[in-house]
């Protein structure tokens, strides 16, 4: 049995060497590697200073935590435009909200128009439940006027305007009652936003004959 075992043990050893000569090669190879990441890094780092970031291990995962991300989900609404920080434009910035109240002798009018003129509300005394001859009196219009206040703040608009124009028209009884409205306890959220009040009542100037007054 000597015969074969020493037959045997060369052909260990030659199978073996090989695989060595492979381990010591890419042993070889690894320290090379890291040696010119750690020189390559070194460079970097004489030349920009400070110390070399580390790869995450999952990019996706950290995706949403990079600077580029926090500078989105950051609001500037808290910052004055001195700090050179964009403010959030809101819908009366240029152009305030308008409140309408047309009086005549038969009826009262009160329309609630957005800053672009879009109305959003719109009643007359009818709507209120006043019918035929009790749509011009002050009462109805004074009703009117308090409803209209109510659905306003029933809507929201009371924390979105900052800003109103009011507009009269006509010299009804109807006036008086709208402007008496603002000043009750159901206008509070609104006279203090009145940045502008204006009358657009016609005037009339030249034009056709006016028809006789009527006698009595």
């Amino acid at each position: 049995m000597r015969p074969l075992t020493l037959a045997v043990r060369p052909t260990l050893a030659l199978v073996s060497a090989p695989l060595k000569a492979k381990g010591l090669a890419a042993r070889a190879l690894s320290r090379t590697a890291a040696r010119h990441q750690s020189s390559t890094e070194s460079m970097l780092q004489s030349i920009y200073g400070g110390t070399p970031a580390s790869q995450p291990q999952d990019a996706l995962g950290n995706l949403s935590k990079s600077m580029v991300f926090d500078s989105f989900n950051k609001r500037s609404t808290d910052m004055g435009v001195l700090m050179g920080k964009p403010q959030p434009v809101k819908e009366d910035s240029f152009e305030p909200y308008h409140l309408h109240i047309f009086s005549h002798k038969h009826n009262t009018h009160v329309t609630f128009t957005l800053p672009n003129k879009n109305a959003v509300l719109s009643m007359s005394c009818g709507n209120v439940g006043f019918k035929k001859c009790r749509r011009g009196t002050f009462d109805a219009a004074y009703s009117l006027a308090k409803y209209a206040l109510e659905r306003l703040v029933y809507m929201g608009y009371t924390t979105k305007i900052n800003r109103v124009e009011l507009s009269l028209r006509g010299f009804g009884q109807g006036r008086d009652a709208a402007i008496k409205a603002l000043m009750s306890p159901e206008g509070a959220f609104l006279r203090d936003k009145i940045v502008r009040v204006t009358d657009s009542t016609r005037v009339k100037y030249a034009g056709t004959r006016s028809p006789a007054r009527k006698r009595l």
